[in-house]
């Protein structure tokens, strides 16, 4: 999946220019306006991703896609980093192993995951890039904050355990269904997805229930009620063809 949805050319506007870059040694060309991550992922070079989903606008905020950049003295997240004439990335090295190994760290120190439980247990991007990166146990102690559960919602579940922050559900919700019922409240550590003005989720009067939210969550903070553990199967490859018609109507 690429970081943006797709693009269709259309007659008598430009694609935008074509540049030549090098990504792990491989050379690639990609257009100017995309990013390092669609560049990887159309030469079947793949880099991993939290926060990032086709069909909605990338933001960076889980930093998964860090990569290195020949001149550059830091790190840059592939997924909102546009490619450049010649420019040299390299996506799989120690360091951003080390870097991601750390992310994925934090990010289970921060809340209350605890996978034996979850009903998205065996189903969850965030336990699979665990896996993945070989990250099986904490470095960084535990923090344990004492999170509530919405359950207000007559069909979902809101669990703060297990969020990441992704913002996958305030995207979704304002660029696809257009309710804007989701958001981000407070700053760093403290902060909190909501619904309208901090009210609890089953007394939005914005939410429509068309479910999206739930369906591009990676982890278990946003589940339909009455599964149990394991059964919360995601199905978020819906965007790209809602993206897709939304383009057709306003052609």
């Amino acid at each position: 999946m690429s970081g943006r949805p797709p693009v269709k050319p259309t007659a008598g506007v430009p694609s935008g220019k074509i540049k030549t870059l090098t990504i792990d040694d491989k050379l690639v060309s990609a257009r100017e306006d995309e990013t390092i991550l669609d560049a990887a992922r159309q030469n079947g070079i793949e880099i991993p991703t939290l926060c990032n989903l086709d069909g909605l606008t990338p933001v960076g905020a889980c930093r998964m896609c860090v990569v290195e950049v020949k001149g550059s003295h830091r790190l840059l997240a592939a997924c909102v980093n546009t490619v450049a004439e010649g420019m040299e990335v390299v996506t799989d090295s120690e360091r951003l192993k080390s870097y991601r190994r750390t992310i994925i760290e934090l990010l289970f120190s921060e809340r209350n995951h605890v996978c034996a439980v979850c009903v998205s247990n065996g189903h969850c991007e965030l336990q699979n890039l665990a896996h993945d990166l070989g990250v099986t146990h904490l470095t960084v102690p535990y923090r344990h904050p004492k999170l509530p559960v919405d359950a207000s919602h007559e069909r979902f579940v809101n669990d703060h355990n297990r969020c990441i922050l992704c913002q996958r559900c305030v995207r979704v919700c304002g660029e696809v269904e257009g309710a804007h019922t989701w958001d981000i409240n407070g700053r760093g550590i403290g902060a909190r997805v909501i619904t309208d003005l901090n009210q609890p989720w089953g007394s939005s009067e914005t939410c429509t229930g068309c479910g999206k939210c739930v369906q591009v969550c990676p982890t278990g903070a946003l589940t339909e009620k009455g599964k149990s553990v394991r059964e919360m199967v995601k199905q978020s490859r819906f965007l790209p063809y809602l993206t897709m018609m939304r383009e057709d109507r306003h052609e």
